[in-house]
This record gives structure tokens, C-alpha cells and sequence, in this order.
């Protein structure tokens, strides 16, 4: 089967039962009724029950895609193409006028080239379903290496942006829908790293607050300049890769880019914009702002601090002078992440409640030998196992710990060495962390 090309209307709308429609930070569940019907000559289901009106324009809002992300040394680039290949079926469905990819398309700086060969097939594929493709490069992104495939990309109809350009050099990015001919104007802000913006001397110098304001106005300029092409008779929109304040994480982000510095407040979006498609926060969620602020949420979990996440794209319906209508339609490739806890024979009898899903295992048993072997018999699909820390027993004489199976992240690490000779600056800590994800991304 192709990308994509195997997958109709009628086999998406048996595969994805539910839609839902998110008006606040809650994630409200709506029963799903397929919309059999012909638009403009063509035979459709419709995933998200309604079939279009013709006077509004419906894009895909995706994000955080992370190709190429392992799972405890797992790979899962099988459930990221299943998953790409379903949100190319949604597109092929609804009939949209657009996709916007809001950043992190892969989870490196340096993907692989089977994580690569993913990403273009996925854009590739979104492109041929006749709606206008527009992506933007996230923190985990290499921005220079997305610039460099703009002339192919351009060649192919879809629109790549890595670093950020003022509105004139193609920030802004205009185009008509082509179910309504309406004209949008997208105004698209790539990630943009604090280096960027305030220089290291000035981060050593000056207090977390004052530094945060530099990247707020800065981030106020920016999105001024960029959407000071938006008209009357257009529909407006921002796609963004960045941190609102109050925006709840879902649990896979880097800590060091989405906090401290690194963060905006709502009021930032122009009230005249009629939808804002955010990426960089996992989890599914709309912020209170003058204008619709919607992160759409990873479609596929991350980690497991991500399990309890709910992966959707988002559709928006939009017309000039009309609110933006959004619907969540859910994702469901990809296998589960689930935590499970237990003794070794309670472990056993939870087996065959398992079936595919990724697992993460505490053990509420003391360590012995060959503990992990039996566990890993028992549940195959565990991918880590550590010892319950209540069943943990301290080394004598040791410094104080998480517990046995328990490591320390390079953070922790780093705050104890800082603890130790009588450190206490968040400013530090942010740096290294900074620096700790750009050797390791």
C-alpha cells in the first residue's frame, strides 16, 4: 500500500469512531455520525459529521509529530507511519483547504534518513490531496536543514519555513482557499530559541523576570510584523511553535525550552486573528486569548509521562467575520503506553490485559536476581523496569536517591553538584539544561 493512497473515506470514518469538540482546556468527547454525501461532485464521508458549508474554509491543525522518537530504545517509526498515514486519510476526507504543521516534525536535529524519507512521504502525500501545505520548524527541528528543502518543497506545493522570516521575506504566507476562493493569510512563526533573543551575558546579568519580558516583547514584535498583512475580507490565521503562559504540559517537552524564559502570554495573538494553531505542548488544549489559541497535542504519545494523553487533529472551519468552528477528530494508530505496577505474581495475572501496549513496570517486590528476566517474560512488551521505590533498599551509606532501578537525570545530577558547593541560581540550572538538550537533540 502506498502512503496514503490506500486508505478512503469509508475505511478512515470505520477506523476513527468519535469526534470532539474543544471550546476551553477540557477535552469534551461528542458522539460521531458519518456525513455521507457529494461535495462539489465527489462522493465523501466526512469524519467530523457535517459536510462543509461552502462559505467557510476547513484546515488540519497537527503538530509534534517527532519522527524518528525512540521509546526506551524502541523504535517506533511503524506506529508514526501508521499514524502520519491516518492523518493523510483525515485530510483526503474532509476536504480541506489546508494543513498546518506547527513544528517538531522530527524529534532530532539530525533525524535519520528513514525518519527523513517518513516526513517527505507524509508531506508528499498531505500535498496530493489538493489542500495547501504549510510547515514550520519546532525546537526539535534542525531550521537551516528545513530552509534547504524549500526549492523541492516549493516544487512539490507545500511550504517549508525553518528560520524565521519577517512578513515581507515570507512570514507571512498567502494563498486562496480553494473551496471557497477566500483569500487566508497565515502568518508563521517558527520556533525561536532565547540565545536568539537575549545574549548569554544578558542572561547571567539580569533576573528571570526581566529576561522573560525581553522575550516577550520581542515575541510581541514578531507577531506584530507578522500579522500586520491580515484584512478584512481574508481569514487570519497564526501557526506558532511556543510556550503560553498557562499552558499545561503533556509531559514529553523539553523542560528547558518551554519554561523560564521561554514563554508568551495569550494576549500576545491579535484579536482580529481568527484562529491560532500552536504546536511544542503535547497535550490537547485551548487557552483563554482574544482570539481562538488552540494547541492541537501530539497524535502519538512520546513517553510515558504522555499516556494519559489523547492524540487528535484539529479541524477548524473558518470564514471572514465568523468565528472559527474546531473539532477534534482522535487518532488512533499507534499502540498504547501504560504503566503497570505489581508483584511478580500480580505482574502475571495482569498479562493477558495487556495485549500491544507499550509498558512501562514497578515492581513492588525487593531486587533480586533474574527479577527482571521473569518480568520481561511475563510481559514482553515492557520496555522498562525498575523497582518500586517503597520496595527499594538503601546502600549504606550512600547519598540519598530515588532508588534502586531509579536513575537520575543529568539535571538532577547537576542540581546535587550545585547543591553541594552552595549553588542556588535557576538561572544555572536553565542554562545547563539549555545546553544539556542541544548536545543531546
Amino acid at each position: 500500500m502506498g502512503f496514503g493512497s490506500g486508505d478512503s473515506p469509508k475505511e478512515v470514518s470505520i477506523r476513527s469512531r468519535h469526534a470532539a469538540t474543544a471550546c476551553s482546556g477540557e477535552h469534551h468527547e461528542g458522539e460521531h455520525h458519518e456525513a455521507d454525501t457529494r461535495w462539489r461532485g465527489w462522493p465523501v464521508t466526512f469524519l467530523s459529521g457535517v459536510a462543509p458549508t461552502l462559505s467557510s474554509m476547513r484546515l488540519l491543525h497537527t503538530a509534534d509529530w517527532h519522527v524518528g522518537k525512540t521509546l526506551k530504545g524502541h523504535s517506533r517509526l511503524d506506529e508514526q507511519r501508521d499514524v502520519l498515514r491516518e492523518i493523510v486519510a483525515i485530510a483526503r476526507a474532509e476536504r480541506v483547504d489546508a494543513v498546518l504543521v506547527a513544528g517538531d516534525l522530527y524529534d532530532s536535529a539530525a533525524p535519520s534518513a528513514a525518519a527523513q524519507r517518513l516526513v517527505v512521504q507524509a508531506l508528499l502525500a498531505l500535498a496530493s490531496t489538493g489542500a495547501q501545505v504549510v510547515a514550520i520548524a519546532g525546537n526539535h527541528d534542525h531550521a537551516a536543514t528545513l530552509d534547504a528543502y524549500r526549492p523541492l518543497a516549493d516544487a512539490a506545493g507545500i511550504t517549508l519555513i525553518g528560520a524565521f522570516r519577517p512578513a515581507e521575506q515570507g512570514g507571512l504566507v498567502s494563498f486562496a482557499a480553494r473551496s471557497t476562493g477566500e483569500p487566508v493569510r497565515l502568518a508563521a512563526l517558527p520556533f525561536l530559541s532565547q540565545r536568539y533573543v537575549v545574549r548569554a551575558a544578558e542572561l547571567m546579568a539580569g533576573g528571570p523576570a526581566e529576561n522573560a519580558g525581553k522575550y516577550d516583547q520581542l515575541m510581541r514584535d514578531v507577531l506584530a510584523n507578522l500579522t500586520e498583512g491580515f484584512a478584512d475580507d481574508a481569514v487570519n490565521l497564526v501557526m506558532a511553535h511556543l510556550t503560553v503562559t498557562g499552558g499545561a504540559f503533556g509531559g514529553g517537552e523539553r523542560a528547558a525550552q518551554s519554561i523560564f524564559e521561554y514563554h508568551v502570554p495569550a494576549t500576545a495573538f491579535p484579536a482580529d486573528a481568527h484562529y491560532v494553531a500552536l504546536g511544542h505542548l503535547h497535550r490537547r488544549q485551548c487557552l483563554p486569548a482574544p482570539c481562538p489559541v488552540h494547541y492541537c497535542g501530539a497524535p502519538l504519545a512520546v513517553d510515558f509521562g504522555e499516556q494519559d494523553n489523547t492524540g487528535v487533529v484539529c479541524l477548524v472551519e473558518a470564514s471572514p467575520g465568523t468565528p472559527a468552528k474546531v473539532t477534534d477528530i482522535p487518532i488512533t494508530s499507534g499502540r498504547r503506553l501504560r504503566t503497570v505496577r505489581g508483584s511478580v505474581t500480580e505482574l502475571a495475572e495482569l498479562a493477558s490485559s495487556t495485549g500491544e501496549d507499550h509498558l512501562r513496570v514497578w515492581v513492588r517486590e525487593p531486587a533480586r536476581a533474574g527479577l527482571r528476566d521473569e518480568v520481561l517474560a511475563l510481559l514482553p512488551n515492557a520496555l522498562e523496569v525498575r523497582i518500586d521505590p517503597e520496595f527499594a533498599v538503601p546502600v549504606a551509606g550512600s547519598r540519598s536517591s530515588p532508588g534502586v532501578g531509579v536513575p537520575r537525570t543529568p539535571s538532577e545530577l547537576f542540581g546535587e553538584y550545585c547543591a553541594e558547593r552552595g549553588v542556588a541560581d535557576a538561572r544555572v540550572e536553565a542554562l545547563f539544561a539549555r545546553l544539556h538538550d542541544e548536545v543531546t537533540g
